[in-house]
Formats: C-alpha cells, sequence, structure tokens
C-alpha cells in the first residue's frame, strides 16, 4: 500500500467540490480513459475581477488523483486566474503534505487541467483539452511526447527513468520506450538539449496568460524587484489581461510620493523595453 499523508487520505475519503459547474466559464480537461487516468476541471469566474469564485472537479483515477484534484480546486477558489496560473505541480503535493514518488504524475494532471481551464475562459469559455502539440511521441502506451518529458526533467530536476515515469507516466506499461527515455534524460542533464529557440521570439500579444506570467515575473524578479529592494520596496504582480499588467506596491513603495513615477517611469517603462511597447501597468 502507498504510504499516503493523513491529508491525501482525508480528500480521498471527503473530496471537497465534486460535480460540474452549471454554465462554467471555464472547463479544462485533461487526460483519457484510455490511459488511466482523466480530469475535468470547471470554473465559475468573477468577470469583473477575474476571481475564480467556485471550482468543481470530476476525475477519474486513484486516491492521489481525487486527492490533488479535490485539493486544488481548494487552493484555487479566491484567487484571481494569474495568481492561480503560477500554481505548479509541486505546490499542489506541498499542499497534501507530499504525494509517494510514483504518484507525482496525479499532481501534473491537476496542473495541466488548471492550465486548459484557463486557456478555456481566454477563449470565450469553450472547452479546452489539454494536449501535448507534438509530432514526437516518445511513449506511445500513455500518448508522452518528447517535449513533455524534458518539461518534466527539467521542471523538477528528475535524474532516472524511473522519476520520468512517475511525474509522465512515460515507460510504465510495455517498457520499450525506457532506453529513449533514457537518451533524453542524458541529453538534458548534460545540458544538450537547449531551451526552445522560439520562446523568446513569440510576439508578446499571441502568448497564453500562462506564458505572459512567465514572462512578466522574469523581468519583474531580475530588473524591476532588485531596485526596488534597494529602497526598501517591492512589487507584486496581481494580473494580466491582454496587455494591461496590475501590480501591488509594497513596502516603501506603497506609500511613497514618487509611487506613480515608479509605477510608469520604472515598472512599465522596464516591461516595455523587455517585452513589448503595448504593455501598460496600473495599480491594483
Amino acid at each position: 500500500m502507498w504510504d499516503y499523508t493523513d491529508k491525501v487520505m482525508e480528500h480521498f475519503r471527503h473530496p471537497r467540490n465534486v460535480g460540474a459547474i452549471e454554465n462554467a466559464d471555464a472547463t479544462g480537461q485533461v487526460g483519457s480513459l484510455v490511459c488511466g487516468d482523466a480530469l475535468k476541471l470547471t470554473l465559475k469566474i468573477n468577470k469583473e475581477t477575474e476571481v475564480i469564485e467556485d471550482a468543481k472537479f470530476e476525475t477519474f483515477g486513484c486516491a492521489s488523483a481525487i486527492a490533488s484534484s479535490s485539493v486544488l480546486t481548494e487552493m484555487i477558489k479566491g484567487k484571481t486566474l494569474s495568481e492561480a496560473a503560477k500554481i505548479t505541480n509541486q505546490d499542489i503535493a506541498d499542499e497534501l503534505g507530499s504525494l509517494p514518488a510514483e504518484k507525482m504524475h496525479c499532481s501534473v494532471m491537476g496542473m495541466e487541467a488548471l492550465e486548459a481551464a484557463i486557456e478555456s475562459y481566454r477563449q470565450g469559455g469553450k472547452p479546452v483539452v489539454f494536449e501535448q502539440e507534438s509530432e514526437n511521441i516518445v511513449c506511445h502506451c500513455f500518448n508522452v511526447s518528447e517535449e513533455a518529458i524534458i518539461k518534466a526533467i527539467r521542471t523538477n530536476h528528475l535524474t532516472s527513468v524511473e522519476d520520468v515515469t512517475y511525474f509522465t507516466k512515460a515507460g510504465g506499461a510495455c517498457g520499450r520506450c525506457k532506453g529513449e527515455i533514457q537518451k533524453i534524460l542524458d541529453k538534458v542533464n548534460s545540458c544538450a538539449v537547449p531551451q526552445p529557440a522560439d520562446t523568446e521570439e513569440k510576439p508578446f500579444e499571441s502568448l497564453t496568460i500562462v506564458e505572459k506570467i512567465k514572462r512578466i515575473e522574469k523581468v519583474l524578479e531580475e530588473d524591476v524587484r532588485p531596485q526596488l529592494n534597494m529602497d526598501g520596496g517591492n512589487v507584486e504582480l496581481i494580473d494580466v489581461s491582454g496587455a494591461v499588467v496590475k501590480v501591488r506596491l509594497l513596502g516603501m513603495c506603497s506609500g511613497c510620493l514618487a509611487a506613480d513615477a515608479t509605477l510608469k517611469g520604472f515598472i512599465e517603462k522596464t516591461l516595455k523595453e523587455k517585452l513589448d511597447a503595448s504593455i501598460s501597468v496600473e495599480r491594483a
């Protein structure tokens, strides 16, 4: 029997927010019954604030899949879409007090369903199924692409074929792809596989909400916060809608007489220079 935490068992035995929201504003799906796990996440979202007011799930899977889905709905309710988009599979596992290594793919499934749901909202509410956009499928039993394996290795610092199987299920059936998985591991961990060349070339306006948040956070972390920290200030990303970026000034910056100048003259200017000239920064 798996060594589950008390919190995992609690969410498994008494899952929260089970079902589907009628007339949902967003629907994200991931997995399939053929592969053994499937998750459907529906959201009710405040159109004015983009705060997730309700979240429900329907899942087919093991105790870890049910617990991960249940705790995810609790984690995202009350958060804006931008805040929810920052949640990783490790955050889900940590919220449960940990998951057995063999069951980490369940937390990944939750993260992917959330990404699909956010994309669904941005597309007007039409259901979105999380798919691996790749012709290079490594594991045909579970339809896992090389890109998905590389992402899992890099994000979770995986070092063995067994680790990859735990996080992606690749290699967990017939095992014929394990040799290819090992080759990918060797290349990634020896830095032979570069980051996708077109990542930084995609126009800002064409990025998904998740990609925009990651790009903005990178600039804030590397170019903005260090300067603000020198004067006892800081900045927090609150929301992103199109090219409008909403932030909250913290510390000494929050009550500073030059707050507006900091907002427009520094933060907005930096984001325009680093990312896109159409970006506008507002106080949340």
